[in-house]
């Protein structure tokens, strides 16, 4: 019972009313400090958000199934010619590549599925085409069969048998066949074949295989591309919301829902102020920004399977940056446009980084630069070929199709870090790289035009 004179009030309604007090104080701290974001999430979008973020992308299709069937039969005749039987992948990026299969359609485990292409020569014509099989657990096989392919066969094994001997029984492969199992396999898989075929060559695939993938098509290009120019619109988008004294939290959180707004995938962006941006993959303070910092955002997003890679060193207008480290802006600039001028058809992988390197050098910075120039881009952030100060001999020649990061920097620890990373890609007929953000106008103009 209450004192008298006051109207009872029974133990839960009591405990009720304190718990409807401590919500309504979250919703008004919420509303009032920027950095919860906990009310906005639930009135607004992301798209309502950035309303200067349109969908990029839109208009731009996924790789069509012919493309994926081009591309299996492109692999059947170099195995062919290589004298192989067999090319092997787990779910992956290159499963994804020829098949249209990645580790989100079927994650990995200790029981193997495994895709498998083997030439088929036409008696008619001659043609080489690509026969597809698909090995899989017996008891998983009616979930293997709703995966986005049409295999010529499933082989199924049970728990008590040899995966891999089962698999070469089924494709009759010779005792001394050679096989190439891809990169990204698990290393047991190769095992298990050797164990199954002791006498056959089971082998990583050689650069003639290696080079289909690595060679971009112009779909593959165009989607590059817009995942690129997406991810830069919304650096900059972000940069326009900005503020001194804002934290590494807020603006990671900023930029995050920038990349959904522009209407990219799986999306996020390394994000640190001042010092903390000397630690090239840093993890970052939560430290607030200062007028004295520079912000870097290394952000990644992926459309239709292929991924963007875009770094920006930037300033705010009310930003007061000390001369020494805007001129450190402006080498690893100079250095970026170097670059991407060495980055041309029969150059060495290794001459980019030299190019890159040696400005830097000249201005005194060298031993601050301390990983490679770029690596290439595609269902990968980061995948083959690299570019990277490697000797001439280990270096491979620049082709048409190729696309990578320019992404020199200067790092010095507790003091400041520069960045600046555009991708690009390497045309038939160009004297030197094009940069895959060349549609929304490229590389950066100064630290405050990102």
């Amino acid at each position: 019972m209450g004192q008298p004179g006051q109207v009872a009030v029974s133990q839960p309604w009591k405990y009720a009313r304190y718990w409807l007090l401590v919500i309504g104080l979250l919703c008004f701290s919420t509303l009032s400090t920027p950095r919860l974001g906990f009310v906005r999430s639930l009135t607004s979008s992301p798209e309502s958000e950035f309303p200067d973020l349109p969908q990029h992308c839109a208009a731009i299709p996924p790789i069509p199934a012919s493309a994926l069937e081009a591309r299996r039969n492109t692999l059947a005749k170099r195995l062919h010619d290589l004298g192989a039987a067999a090319y092997i992948a787990e779910p992956s990026s290159s499963a994804a590549y020829y098949f249209n299969v990645s580790e989100e359609h079927w994650h990995l485990s200790e029981r193997p599925l495994l895709f498998i292409v083997t030439p088929s020569v036409s008696d008619a014509t001659g043609d080489i085409t690509a026969n597809v099989s698909i090995l899989t657990p017996k008891f998983e096989a009616a979930r293997a069969k709703l995966l986005p392919l049409s295999p010529s066969a499933y082989i199924q094994w049970a728990e008590e048998d040899d995966p891999f001997a089962v698999l070469s029984a089924a494709l009759g492969l010779p005792t001394n066949a050679t096989a190439y199992v891809d990169a990204n396999a698990r290393l047991f898989v190769a095992d298990g074949l050797q164990r199954a075929l002791p006498h056959a060559r089971i082998r990583t695939p050689p650069p003639q295989i290696v080079e289909i993938r690595e060679r971009k098509t112009d779909e593959e290009i165009a989607i590059l591309a817009c995942a690129n120019e997406a991810t830069l619109l919304a650096i900059r988008a972000t940069h326009k919301r900005m503020r001194i004294g804002m934290r590494e939290s807020e603006a990671r959180d900023l930029v995050a829902r920038a990349l959904a707004a522009v209407g990219l995938q799986r999306a996020g962006c390394l994000t640190l102020f001042g010092e903390n941006a000397a630690l090239p993959h840093g993890s970052g303070t939560d430290r607030a920004l200062h007028k004295e910092d520079f912000a870097l955002f290394d952000c990644t997003g992926q459309l239709h399977g292929y991924w963007s890679d875009v770094t920006r060193t930037l300033a705010l207008p009310a930003s007061r940056i000390p001369d020494a480290h805007l001129a450190i802006w402006h080498h690893v600039h100079a250095a970026q446009a170097l670059a991407r001028a060495a980055i041309a058809p029969g150059a060495l992988t290794s001459h980019p980084d030299t190019a890159a390197r040696a400005h830097l050098a000249q201005a005194g910075y060298a031993q601050y630069f301390t990983h490679r120039l770029g690596h290439g881009i595609g269902l990968n952030v980061h995948e083959s070929p690299y570019l990277r100060g490697v000797p001439e001999t280990q270096a491979t020649p620049i082709l048409p199709g190729h696309t990578f990061s320019d992404e020199p920097g200067v790092y010095i620890e507790r003091k400041v870090g520069v960045r600046l990373e555009d991708c690009v890609v390497v045309q038939h007929g160009a004297a030197h790289a094009t940069f895959l953000t060349a549609g929304v106008g490229g590389a950066a103009r100064s630290p405050w035009e990102p």
